[in-house]
């Protein structure tokens, strides 16, 4: 019969991620919780992903693991060349009704290939802005050709997800799809909160109760904004003004961050209860970070009660209210982040306002409400895309359910 899709939903999903298990991150955070809640819907999901011996953590749904190969120079992440025959097979058994892609890298680009081939829905969520990274490594030359790689990529996609307007903007200057929605990111306020903070913690660290803590939470690699962190502290220092910088994470770049805060504590990666324990247990949470679509580290110290100091970019600015619930600042100007920094250190009533308006603004960010909404979109694409094609038919029971 006709395709008729009205208030329809997937039977079926294929996921493809570069990136699902071997290294915690916000965007795999995200796409664990995509996983689990599709499948409490009924919904069945096969996530298509390289793996490592040893997985970061115990993954969410079932997932098949892609050939894949060390990235030269990062080899804790994994590449995978493309979509093998092996794969197909898999996914041609699977029959999925739609196929979400995480990222526009080989594997993506071949699951996209193969769902134009059949007929197959595709839709596709922006985690990172992978246009800005050749700016770190001294290659910014490159920048127009990766954006217009991506570009190509994203335009054959029913649609594109990304966390916030503040990036939905970005994207349509750069005519980067054409038709992009929100999918923005939860948090777990039963496990992010105020009451986690532990002064015992602290004290093991070395850390006073009246001393400033100045955090970092997130990989500790160059596009991160390891060098503009530590030349704000740097800057503070020089002021003469007093705190403690903590930092949570690992990555290639640990040793060289640790050289340049020479006084930092380094609390290496971190989940779950110690991670909370870690948020709440800081006095102002510092991202300088541009790369990320959506702050989830930032959201998350906002959910702990710590005002944030970040950069003026889209992984923050759709989060902090810039003098209610922390500060935005021009990317990478030291001096100007020193300045915020060392109003909060100074400024307890204010330090204590902005702590408080943080936790308010957080509580909106549920992650069954964004995920439920996120499904509804899963819905318009189907209806859109078999809409377009009114002469095919199929059988009901094969592709889709109510």
């Amino acid at each position: 019969m006709p395709f008729d899709i009205q208030n329809l939903r997937p039977k079926r999903v294929a996921l493809f991620s570069g990136n699902y298990n071997y290294v915690m991150d916000g965007p795999v955070r995200a796409l664990n919780n995509l996983v689990g809640f599709l499948e409490e819907q009924g919904i069945e999901v096969l996530v298509f992903a390289p793996t490592a011996d040893e997985p970061a953590f115990e993954h969410k749904g079932t997932l098949i693991s892609v050939p894949s190969f060390a990235l030269p120079g990062r080899s804790e992440y994994r590449v995978a060349a493309g979509l093998p025959r092996s794969i197909k097979k898999i996914l041609r058994d699977f029959d999925p009704q739609l196929i979400h892609l995480a990222a526009p890298d080989l594997l993506g680009c071949g699951a996209l290939k193969w769902a134009q081939k059949n007929r197959v829905p595709a839709v596709s969520s922006f985690h990172t802005r992978f246009d800005t990274y050749p700016r770190y490594y001294h290659l910014g030359w490159l920048e127009p050709v990766v954006t217009a790689f991506m570009r190509r990529f994203y335009n054959k996609c029913e649609q594109v997800y990304v966390p916030s307007d503040c990036m939905r903007n970005i994207l349509n200057a750069q005519n980067m799809a054409h038709d992009i929605r929100i999918w923005t990111r939860g948090v777990d306020a039963r496990l992010f909160s105020p009451g986690k903070r532990d002064m015992a913690w602290r004290k093991s660290l070395g850390i006073q109760e009246n001393d400033m803590v100045i955090t970092f939470v997130g990989r500790l690699v160059l596009e991160k904004g390891l060098d503009v962190f530590a030349d704000t502290l740097n800057e503070l220092r020089k002021r003469g003004v007093p705190f403690k910088a903590l930092v949570v994470g690992e990555g290639p770049e640990r040793d060289y961050f640790a050289k340049r805060l020479k006084d930092g504590h380094f609390c290496g990666y971190l989940q779950g209860e110690d991670l909370a324990r870690a948020y709440a247990s800081s006095d102002i949470f510092f991202n300088t970070s541009i790369t990320e679509t959506f702050g989830n580290v930032t959201l998350e110290a906002m959910c702990s009660g710590v005002p944030a100091v970040c950069a003026d970019a889209s992984g923050s600015r759709s989060l902090v209210t810039s003098g209610e619930t922390g500060y935005l600042v021009e990317p990478g100007n030291a001096h100007a982040f020193a300045d915020k920094l060392e109003t909060l250190i100074s400024d307890p009533t204010l330090r204590t306002a902005m702590a408080k308006a943080s936790m308010q603004a957080s509580a909106k960010y549920s992650w069954n409400a964004v995920l439920t909404n996120l499904l509804e979109q899963y819905e318009e694409a189907l209806t859109r895309y078999w809409n377009r094609r009114p002469h095919v038919t199929v059988r009901r029971d094969t592709h889709l359910a109510k």
